[in-house]
């Protein structure tokens, strides 16, 4: 049976604006009934990069917490921390960017807490027991939540293809080891000449796998050696290389629809997902700019099923001739944006995997308000 994705466009009115199209469309599609009173409701969000402008505008963001307010769910606004060195790999810089951005509680209406903690080692291990992942590696505070909304910012994506709500929820809830898990088959390599051989990696293995040598040198066994990541975020001097390449084809997106399903484990009748189509942008908002839109602002959406607004999302770009001067120009009218975009990439095998796995289905009815 399809799924039912709401869809309203940007038109607006003194009457009727786009906050109140956004009320309207939350409540239609369900996500009001969510939260009980009294309920922890996680609203993942991106915050964006520093330097970044495309993210959603927060007072969209104020929106949603106003109406999560209203059945008296205790909403606060969350993400986690990233892998890469920018301006939101700790909670510290991760607030301050935040804040920054625009999202601070004066305008939001909210607390802002960051899923895994001051240094990405605050998560829960959630059993999947799916093709990749035995277990995932959750930010504690959206494991912890008594329900979920995400509000996502759908766009293109250098490694994904495309990153909507799939990609908001596994890789965005994902702890910092759990991020480096989902990039990566490959085993820790040493710097060498970076290492200080202050042992602290060996404190963080949990297989005892690295260790400081006879030669003042962190050393890894490769037979003892898991790949799961704690020691490459956990050297305070980079000394261990973040692995970005997977060996094998599609295991990015596999591995985020795994994430994805720990994240919704506990969250059966209490996840709702919010979808704007704005600012389509060929890169994600973890870069610290916004290239130019590849098609126009075409809508907001809303849905139970985290799937069916993906696939709803991504047929709604595809629907749209590119923008002249974006990324797209002289591929104005492909077929598939996103391959024109990142030609070596299927982005869809995020959605078709999210299905097999259970989390949605593709098939939908896009209802318009």
């Amino acid at each position: 049976m399809p799924s039912k994705v709401y869809f309203t466009d940007m038109r607006a009115t003194q009457k009727f604006n786009l906050l109140d199209k956004l009320g309207k469309l939350f409540t239609e599609a369900g996500l009001a009934g969510i939260a009980n009173p009294g309920d922890l409701v996680a609203i993942k969000v991106h915050f964006g990069e520093k330097g970044n402008t495309s993210y959603i505008r927060p007072q969209f963001i104020r929106k949603i917490v106003d109406e999560v307010k209203k059945s008296g769910g205790k909403p606060f606004l969350t993400d986690a921390n990233t892998l890469y060195a920018g301006s939101r790999s700790n909670a510290v810089d991760h607030l301050q960017t935040a804040i920054e951005n625009g999202f601070g509680y004066e305008v939001v209406n909210a607390p802002l807490v960051i899923a895994d903690g001051i240094n990405g080692k605050d998560y829960i291990s959630v059993p999947v027991n799916l093709k990749h992942c035995k277990e995932v590696k959750i930010g504690s505070a959206v494991v912890l939540a008594d329900a979920l909304i995400a509000v996502t910012h759908f766009k293109g994506h250098e490694a994904a293809g495309f990153g909507g709500t799939i990609k908001n929820l596994g890789m965005g809830c994902g702890s910092r080891a759990g991020k480096q898990v989902m990039h990566s088959d490959m085993l820790p390599r040493i710097k060498q000449e970076k290492c200080r051989a202050c042992g602290r990696c060996h404190q963080w293995c949990p297989t005892g796998a690295i260790a400081v040598g006879e030669l003042k040198m962190a050393v890894v066994d490769e037979k003892t050696c898991i790949g799961c990541g704690e020691c490459t975020v956990t050297c305070p001097h980079g000394a261990i290389g973040i692995n970005w390449k997977n060996n094998q084809k599609d295991a990015l997106q596999e591995k985020m629809a795994e994430y994805t399903a720990g994240v919704l484990k506990n969250k059966k009748g209490k996840a709702g997902f919010v979808t704007f189509l704005t600012n389509i942008t060929p890169d994600c908002d973890c870069f610290s700019f916004s290239d130019a839109p590849v098609v126009r602002d075409i809508g907001i959406l809303a849905s139970l099923d985290p799937v069916a607004i993906d696939q709803a999302c991504f047929d709604l770009v595809n629907r749209e001739r590119g923008l002249p001067g974006s990324k797209l120009e002289g591929r104005e009218d492909a077929a598939d944006k996103f391959a024109a975009l990142y030609p070596e990439i299927d982005g869809t095998r995020q959605l078709s995997y999210g299905e097999e796995i259970g989390l949605g289905t593709r098939e939908y009815e896009l209802i318009k308000i």
